[in-house]
This record gives C-alpha cells, sequence and structure tokens, in this order.
C-alpha cells in the first residue's frame, strides 16, 4: 500500500484547529538551498581527511568527536609534559602543534561546507524561506522553530528582514541574545539566558558555528556587527581559544551529554521538552522538516513519543516508498510508539518536501 502524501499547504489546514503550531528543522532544511555543499556526514568527517595518524587516534582513544575535548586534551598534555619531562621539549612542541592543526582543521572543514557569506544566496531565496518561517513565527504567533542543524542559514533568513525587497514578511523572532550590558559597543552579542530566555522562540538544539563560548559568557558573532566572513570570525575566536558552541558527537547517547554540560543547550532541549510534554489547550502540532529520523537523535525525537504533541506532520523528499523514506516512516512509527497509555495518541500525516518551497 502506498504511503499517503499531502501537501504542505494541506498540512497546515490540518493543523489550522490546533492552538499551537512549532517546527523542527534538520539537515534536509540546509540541504534544500545548497545541496551541493550540505549533504555531508559531519564536520568530524570532513576534518578527519587532514588530520595526522596520531591525532586521529586520541579522537578513538577518547571515544569523542568533540573538537574542543582533543583540542585542549592535547593543549594540557603539551602543559603537563612541561611539567613530568622538562627535556621533551619536541614532543610539547608536537602536541601543541597539533592543537593549532586540529584548529585549523576544523575552520577548514567549516570553510568547505559553508557558503562564507549571506549574500551569497540570493534575496528572492531570502523571501521563500521567510514566507515558509512565517507560518510558524509570523507575528503574533507565540509559536517556536527548532533547528538540530549548526549552520547559519536559519540565522541569515531570520536577520534577512531589512533587505527583504521582494516581499514583506514579518517575522517574530527572539534567540534570546542581547547586548552585552557591560561592554554595549563589543562586536558580538551574548546569550542572556537569566533574563532574556523567557521570550525565546527560536532553538539551536545542537548549537551552531556562530556561536562562541568565552568562558563567562556565551557570544554570538554577527556578521552585521563585524562584516567579516564566517572562517575570518571563526579563526579570531580560536585563536583566544574560544570554541564553536555545536554537538558534532555521532551518537544520541554523546549527544546527550554534551548538551548536559551546557546551560545554552540544555535550556534548549527543555525547551523542546516542554512544548512536547505541555499541552496546549487546544491541542498542538509540531512539523518536522528534512529529519531522516536516524537514531542518533533519539535524545530530541524520543521526547515527542513520550510527550503530549497531538499531531505530527513530517516532510517526505521524492518518492514516499524510497528506502530513504521508509527508513523514516520506521523511526516515525518507533517514536509514535512510545507514546503513554495514559495520553491521547500521536497523530501522523506525511507531507512533500517539494510542495514546501523552503527556499523558493
Amino acid at each position: 500500500m502506498k504511503t499517503p502524501v499531502i501537501t504542505f499547504q494541506q498540512a497546515l489546514a490540518k493543523a489550522a484547529h490546533y492552538g499551537k503550531r512549532h517546527l523542527l528543522l534538520g539537515n534536509g532544511f540546509s540541504i534544500a538551498c545548497k545541496p551541493d555543499i550540505f549533504t555531508y556526514g559531519s564536520l568530524f568527517e570532513e576534518a578527519r581527511k587532514t588530520m595526522s595518524k596520531e591525532v586521529a587516534a586520541i579522537f578513538d582513544a577518547m571515544g569523542t568527536q568533540d573538537f574542543e575535548e582533543v583540542i585542549r586534551a592535547l593543549q594540557s598534555a603539551s602543559a603537563i609534559v612541561g611539567v613530568y619531562r622538562p627535556k621533551f621539549t619536541k614532543t610539547r612542541k608536537l602536541l601543541h602543534a597539533d592543537a593549532d592543526k586540529l584548529k585549523a582543521d576544523l575552520i577548514q572543514a567549516v570553510a568547505g561546507r559553508h557558503p562564507v557569506r549571506p549574500n551569497d544566496i540570493s534575496a528572492e531565496r531570502y523571501a521563500a524561506c521567510r514566507t515558509f518561517l512565517s507560518h510558524f513565527v509570523g507575528s503574533g504567533s507565540g509559536c517556536k522553530i527548532y533547528t538540530m542543524n549548526y549552520d547559519l542559514l536559519l540565522y541569515w533568513a531570520l536577520m534577512h528582514e531589512e533587505e527583504d525587497t521582494f516581499v514583506n514578511v514579518p517575522l517574530d523572532h527572539d534567540d534570546g541574545f542581547r547586548k552585552d550590558a557591560s561592554d554595549y559597543d563589543a562586536t558580538y552579542v551574548e546569550w542572556q539566558g537569566e533574563r532574556a530566555a523567557h521570550g525565546q522562540n527560536i532553538h539551536y538544539l545542537h548549537g551552531a558555528l556562530h556561536l562562541f563560548d568565552a568562558g563567562h559568557q556565551l557570544q554570538k558573532y554577527t556578521w552585521i556587527n563585524t562584516g567579516k566572513a564566517l572562517v575570518d570570525q571563526a579563526n579570531e575566536a580560536l585563536k583566544k581559544n574560544f570554541f564553536p558552541v555545536f554537538v558534532a558527537e555521532g551518537d544520541s547517547k554523546s549527544k546527550l551529554t554534551k548538551i548536559q554540560h551546557s546551560a545554552y543547550l540544555h535550556h534548549n532541549l527543555k525547551s523542546f521538552a516542554g512544548i512536547c510534554h505541555t499541552k496546549a489547550q487546544s491541542g498542538s502540532a509540531l512539523f518536522i522538516f528534512g529529519h531522516s529520523f536516524a537514531p542518533n537523535d533519539a535524545h530530541v525525537l524520543d521526547l515527542i513519543g513520550t510527550g503530549k504533541i497531538s499531531h505530527l506532520f513530517i516532510s517526505l523528499f521524492g518518492d514516499p516508498d524510497s528506502k530513504g523514506n521508509r527508513t523514516i516512516r520506521a523511526g516515525v512509527d518507533r517514536v509514535a510508539a512510545l507514546r503513554p497509555d495514559a495520553f491521547p495518541s500521536l497523530k501522523i500525516d506525511f507531507f512533500d518536501a517539494a510542495s514546501a518551497k523552503v527556499w523558493g
């Protein structure tokens, strides 16, 4: 029996009577914009191509794909060798050099798999994307967007409003970042979880490449404040030992561990858990665009199954009975089976990804 698939507009009509309508984005959102550069497994696998055998072995020995963890381990090892074996200067220098090279490998992987500047994407495509997003964070909607991507496409689309000459698409978006009160002229803005998070409706569940851990604060680097390309800002940040906040781990358990050790990431995941487990007065719908329902994101997806979301709308690209789409449907079935008997069963519809015209 062929899987029934409706259009995006039909899905919106079905969801119209629900009190809330939220959106979860997967990598298909980015692939729809730039299929030639976003169809990759992970930044780790990209960076591994230029790693030395020793550094690759350290990742394996530590059981991680977290760049920051390994870079800091190399830096610490260099300092420790200097204490225990002061004469091992070559080893110390090699460890330090490997830490610096790994930083360069990370940036190269990012730069090689990402548009450098916002205007690499046409205004027409931004207008189409903003139209799509407006169904979830349109003016006064009170709904939220969550993304598992750490690229800049969502951020660029949200910030394109000042240059949108093709269509007036107002969006009500807030990522929780504000000017640093102690340095109002800073080129960055800081996440103010204690004061601004209550109004936050844009959540990067796995971090993002423009968010940097400065120790005492989480900083967001902005194009508008610096005029600098992503690769340049990232290089400058790494030289200060500021690391991009994103989840590079390969399995769900490791991803969750990383999330739980970051106030920002943990807040975002708790927010998603909140919309899943709190029943809106008129019910709630969750649209998922461009996600494969792979097991390595179970820490997010399982919250849907165990929660009270009324209706799930999932995008399928191409033949609904293709191997990839059958895998998605099996993943959806697994999540739906998690629904407790005490809660209403999860309604499920699949919609055609192309009909959403996310990037025109």
